[in-house]
């Protein structure tokens, strides 16, 4: 079977997330119970349904493309990945699920050559959607309209800076943003952060605290559609398909420069 353009692919994630977010406000909307995974961070039936709802469609859509998922992956269930393949976050941002401020998000993101080529994320709470692919730019659907987004040229009063509202480090912020003028600062949960920066509604996006592949995949697909970027401290573009899954201190920029 031919694999599906990165553009009838975008299209067909859409109606998926939709799908996923649904399943978890079903959740959502009950006394839901909270457990604790290995690594101590919480989980949810929210975040077990959506993932079944995302892995039964990409297997429908995609059946040769692997499927790194994050309630897969820590239950055991890793594939062995090559040049293509799926990362899923069925539930970003669980602790904003928990303290109910709707802050969370589906992630659906597709890697070719290390790189996130393309992103779905879904925010269904607050039923925004962004979608981004690469040479297809992004875009956001919100109060029942479609609408192409891009990053924003940084205005003369300075960075907005949006940062984690659950994963703060305010000690290496103020050390990141040193010699930087700065304007505002937000925070906010999930993937939602690099989906501000890419619609233009901040300019930067620090994460000097630990993170996985699948939490930001999406989100960095989206922001480079929009014309930013993901790099390392040290300004390397963000690469995927790392042993471990694991990423480094990053910042998502829009449109500024690093230095």
């Amino acid at each position: 079977m031919e694999t599906p353009t990165l553009i009838a692919l975008r299209d067909a994630l859409l109606p998926l997330a939709r799908a996923a977010g649904d399943a978890i406000l079903a959740v959502y909307a009950t006394d839901f119970a909270v457990r604790g995974k290995a690594d101590a961070s919480p989980v949810t039936e929210a975040d077990e349904r959506a993932e079944a709802v995302i892995l039964a469609g990409l297997a429908r859509l995609t059946p040769d493309i692997p499927v790194v998922a994050e309630e897969a992956v820590a239950a055991g269930r890793i594939p062995r990945v090559g040049e293509r393949f799926w990362l899923v976050d069925p539930l970003d941002g669980t602790k904003e699920f928990i303290n109910r401020n709707g802050e969370f998000t589906v992630n659906i993101a597709l890697i070719e050559d290390g790189r996130p080529v393309l992103g779905v994320v879904f925010a269904p709470a607050l039923d925004r959607l962004f979608a981004g692919a690469a040479g297809a730019g992004a875009f956001v659907e919100d109060c029942g309209a479609r609408r192409a987004i891009a990053c924003r040229k940084v205005p003369a009063a300075g960075l907005t800076v949006v940062a984690s509202r659950s994963h703060g480090d305010a000690t290496a912020l103020e050390a990141f943003l040193a010699g930087r003028t700065v304007a505002s600062q937000t925070s906010a949960g999930s993937s939602l952060k690099l989906c501000l920066v890419a619609c233009g509604e901040a300019d930067v996006y620090p994460r000097l605290g630990r993170t996985m592949e699948w939490d930001i995949a999406a989100g960095d697909a989206v922001l480079r559609a929009a014309g930013g970027r993901v790099c390392t401290l040290d300004d390397v573009p963000l690469g995927y398909g790392k042993p471990d899954f694991a990423n480094p201190h990053f910042a998502a920029w829009g449109d500024a420069a690093p230095a």
